[in-house]
């Protein structure tokens, strides 16, 4: 039976990133890219496990790491997940409420008014 990764260490947690990082290079040398995709986002969801939600802030936007020119502005975080709106290049915000991992939000964006 499988841990969760809110049940690891953080030294477990980094040994599962780093077997992960592997699996997803073999993936993508293959070409494998549906197990690309799904090994990417276990290696996202492991990560968001070593970054403190506290340094989040909610109302503010953040670049979305590995997707340029998308923002993300967090209405509220819970646990490991912020919960908000894609922003896009025109500062457009999307209808649609969702959750993201923290790991995969970058550095503070200021808003353009």
């Amino acid at each position: 039976m499988e841990r969760r990764y809110s049940t690891y260490t953080v030294e477990e947690l980094r040994k599962e990133i780093a077997t992960l990082k592997e699996k997803v290079q073999k993936a993508e040398q293959l070409g494998n890219v549906s197990e690309f995709e799904i090994l990417q986002r276990k290696m996202q969801m492991a990560a968001a496990y070593l970054v403190n939600p506290k340094d989040f802030e909610k109302g503010k936007r953040y670049e979305m790491v590995g997707d340029p020119g998308q923002q993300f502005e967090i209405t509220y975080i819970n646990g490991v997940f912020a919960w908000g709106h894609r922003v896009n290049l025109l500062g457009e915000k999307f209808e649609e409420e969702e959750a993201v991992p923290l790991s995969i939000l970058g550095e503070k964006v200021e808003k353009v008014k």
